[in-house]
């Protein structure tokens, strides 16, 4: 990882098509502005396979008083991408649509309330995952209270990788899992999972996770205590016999399925459970009743103040980035059609420039 120079981020053929108002404006180049009227953007023309997208151009979004213009350097591929482009929340979503769930980047105008950046800073954020333009676009407008700066450790192209994954593991282990020093937990290893082992260990908890066996070792050196072969071994029997049959404080399902109603049996009386999936199956939640356990669906919020906890961890090298490959933005098809088909380890990151 690199220290980059202070706001720079250079993006190349830029079009300078005319017919967008942005007002109320503090801009750093009056000529600049002229050039971002208009924008080369991944937009999803119908739901369906990766083959939906089309390279536009279109208007740059209006900046409102209280929203930054941010200049997208690096973008990243989520799950919550391609479940939104072939239609699984097609109720949600209004085409032509932009996606994109994870921005870094440089400010290129701020509203007028604005007061806490300025022109030239380097943030990084999650867009608002329904309702908004998202990042897969050479520019992306977004609430100044969701922006946060960028970790100085960390390129665009790594930072990318952070938003959506790193703030969810937040939400699931700390704001709504309240994991604390020496406990133990329980991570069905995954996307999120990757950022949640590393962030377990930072409080200072006992980890459990589980994975496939070529990934044991990745799994071990981003801090597992006690990686768990799903294909190979049952996870409730490993859970019962090494903590002689306690069980784990906390859990965290990334997998769905039937990974609810199995980690029950493994949770300790009062313990917790949290979830990014919905169920898929019918499940019984029996066995957390008689266990007095507090089981939370997590849909994680934008906030600001969650990424500053994670850029501070970031700085202190107690988390780091998992990438699994860069492409540029304009392959956002082969992105996509790699996540989906699985076995990616880390995220995939499009990238706006060489940064």
């Amino acid at each position: 990882m690199h220290k980059p120079q202070r706001g720079h981020c250079e993006v190349k053929e830029l079009p300078t098509l005319s017919g967008i108002e942005i007002p109320s404006l503090f801009i750093l180049n009056q000529k600049e502005l002229a050039q971002m009227e208009s924008m080369k953007a991944a937009v999803l023309t119908a739901f369906g396979d990766a083959e939906k997208f089309e390279i536009q151009t279109v208007p740059t979004p209006t900046l409102k008083a209280n929203q930054v213009l941010v200049r997208v350097c690096a973008t990243s591929i989520n799950p919550i991408d391609y479940q939104t482009r072939r239609g699984d929340y097609k109720e949600r979503v209004r085409l032509p649509a932009i996606l994109g769930v994870d921005v870094s980047g440089v400010i290129e105008a701020i509203g007028e309330a604005v007061t806490d950046f300025k022109v030239g800073d380097n943030v990084y954020y999650s867009p608002q995952v329904f309702g908004e333009s998202g990042s897969y676009a050479q520019y992306h407008v977004a609430d100044a209270a969701i922006v946060a700066l960028k970790p100085a450790n960390l390129s665009h192209i790594e930072a990318a990788s952070f938003p959506l994954a790193g703030g969810t593991a937040w939400d699931c282990l700390v704001t709504r899992g309240k994991l604390q020093v020496g406990e133990t937990v329980l991570i069905h290893a995954g996307g999120v999972g990757s950022i949640a082992v590393q962030l377990a260990k930072a409080i200072g908890a006992y980890v459990f996770a589980t994975c496939s066996s070529r990934n044991r070792d990745f799994v071990t050196e981003l801090g597992a205590d006690r990686v768990i072969d799903y294909k190979n071994e049952d996870y409730v029997e490993v859970i019962r016999q090494e903590t002689n049959g306690l069980g784990v404080d906390l859990v965290l399902d990334t997998i769905g399925k039937e990974t609810i109603q199995r980690s029950l049996e493994i949770i300790r009386p009062f313990g917790r459970l949290t979830s990014i999936v919905d169920i898929a199956i019918p499940q019984s939640l029996l066995e957390a009743w008689g266990k007095n356990l507090t089981i939370h669906f997590v849909f994680s919020p934008q906030y600001r103040a969650k990424l500053e906890a994670l850029t501070k961890l970031i700085e202190r090298q107690q988390l780091r980035p998992v990438i699994d490959s860069v492409l540029s933005w304009d392959q956002v098809v082969l992105a996509h059609q790699r996540l989906e088909q699985g076995g990616t380890r880390g995220k995939i990151v499009l990238k706006f420039t060489e940064n």
